[in-house]
């Protein structure tokens, strides 16, 4: 092996939101990239593409991180949880158990998804601006901590909870906070969908202490996703210990603080995110100044990382197709996903950066856009990107896809979902089959009336 080096130099083992590759990625005798010691053309062969491929040991360095960053700073209990939007599937919700994550989720299917995968219900946290009956029900009933968006919830809960079983509950308000990040992704500013408005807290702490059947024990707060900034979130840990004491005064017995995730990862080599120690040092240092500048115990620490613990650990690798040349303007490679694998450009204008599998090191580039297979002019994954020279049949791989691509991932123009693999020690395990057209018809139902009588 040439070694990771050669690949991505200078790469941050510890905290692989700095990494635009998985930290297992390094480059064969052969010249070609191999990622948790499988060569990435030998799976796209054996698996098809577009294939998930996802870093086992990049997950597990993130969590550690994470645990043994939260363990040096914050002198209090601490229990990090994995934000399971970022991409929810058994397998993973296995890996973040064994590591001493929890979870949180904001659905019926996250949470059975987190369930099946070992996750315990006491160690989940579930979101949601809009939960349903049932939705708080199957919480309620597996010993799920419900965080408190608004007072939608708390009428549902009425009916569910009782004296002799107390819901446990968090509060989520909205701390006010503005941040640098996309505004589809920017959830702490007042104008958010999210959470109880600050001067509704004190009405609603009230209200709270006269239900018998529910038991506050946290505060919940959250500014947004992709952050470089730690200054929003040393702002953060103010608002929420004046909202501790604050319940602490009304007579909560609030031993939770759960200060939401954010830490933004290297998509592209210009992306300079904050190392998860460094976040983890500036938050926990942050929540204990704020503590002891208000006479408060030390909360239990909760955090909530998503995108920083899964994205570098994942990557797609695509099939290129054909190839269109538009003189003077653009040169298209058209691969065999796109929109439907990946949504992020087309939704957030999001950039990645990507190689050639068999080619990773080759340095003749030309400029390219790489374009998706769907009935969409802005189905387009890298725009005017520098690649090696490639022709039809190449695999592509394009980086920190681990995150908001499975998860966001559809069935348009009717296309069938890729498969998702687990690589590591030089085996690949199968956690998400590839889907197949036959699956896409599973739900529809024709009425009788259409089916031909001949």
């Amino acid at each position: 092996m040439e070694g990771s080096d050669a690949f991505e130099p200078n790469k941050d083992i510890d905290s692989p939101n700095r990494n635009i590759a998985p930290i297992s990625s390094e480059i064969n005798e052969n010249k070609k990239l191999v990622v948790g010691g499988c060569q990435l053309s030998e799976l796209a062969k054996k698996y098809g593409t577009p294939l998930y491929v996802f870093d086992e040991l990049t997950l597990r360095r993130a969590c550690k991180t994470y645990i043994s960053s939260l363990k040096k700073h914050y002198p209090g209990d601490s229990l990090p949880l994995y934000a399971s939007k970022a991409n929810s599937s058994m397998a993973i919700c296995a890996v973040i158990a064994s590591e001493g994550f929890g979870l949180d989720a904001v659905s019926e299917g996250e949470l059975l998804t987190a369930l099946k995968g070992g996750v315990k219900g006491k160690d989940i946290v579930f979101h949601g601006n809009n939960k349903s009956q049932d939705e708080l029900n199957f919480a309620y009933k597996n010993n799920v901590t419900i965080v408190l968006d608004n007072y939608h919830d708390i009428e549902l809960l009425k009916n569910i909870a009782s004296e002799k079983k107390p819901a446990k509950l968090m509060l989520r308000f909205t701390p006010g906070i503005e941040c640098h990040t996309h505004e589809y992704i920017r959830t702490g500013h007042l104008d958010s969908k999210f959470g109880f408005d600050p001067d509704e807290l004190k009405s609603v702490l009230l209200e709270l202490k006269t239900y018998n059947w529910a038991n506050l024990t946290g505060l919940h707060a959250h500014i947004g996703s992709q952050i470089f900034e730690v200054q929003p979130h040393i702002d953060l840990a103010g608002v929420m210990a004046d909202a501790l004491k604050l319940a602490q005064e009304i007579g909560h017995s609030i031993i939770d603080l759960n200060i939401g995730g954010g830490l933004g990862i290297k998509y592209v080599q210009e992306d300079n995110p904050p190392s998860i120690e460094k976040w983890v040092e500036v938050i926990a240092g942050a929540v204990v100044k704020a503590c002891n500048d208000r006479n408060l115990d030390l909360p239990r620490l909760m955090c909530e990382p998503g995108r920083s613990l899964v994205a570098n650990s994942g990557l797609t690798i695509y099939q290129i197709g054909s190839k269109k040349v538009v003189p003077g303007v653009r040169t298209y490679l058209s691969v065999d996903g796109g929109m439907s694998d990946n949504p992020r450009p087309i939704t957030y204008q999001s950039l990645y950066s990507a190689c050639l599998v068999d080619k990773p090191l080759n340095t003749n580039f030309e400029k390219v856009t790489i374009a998706g297979k769907h009935c969409e002019s802005g189905d387009v994954l890298l725009k005017d990107f520098l690649l090696p020279s490639c022709e039809s049949g190449d695999f592509l791989a394009v980086f920190g896809t681990g995150a908001y691509n499975y998860s966001m991932s559809s069935n348009y123009n009717r296309i069938p979902r890729p498969a998702t693999i687990m690589v590591g020690k030089g085996s690949a395990e199968l956690t998400q089959r590839r889907e197949l057209p036959e699956d896409l018809l599973q739900l529809d139902v024709l009425p009788d009336r259409f089916i031909p009588k001949n």
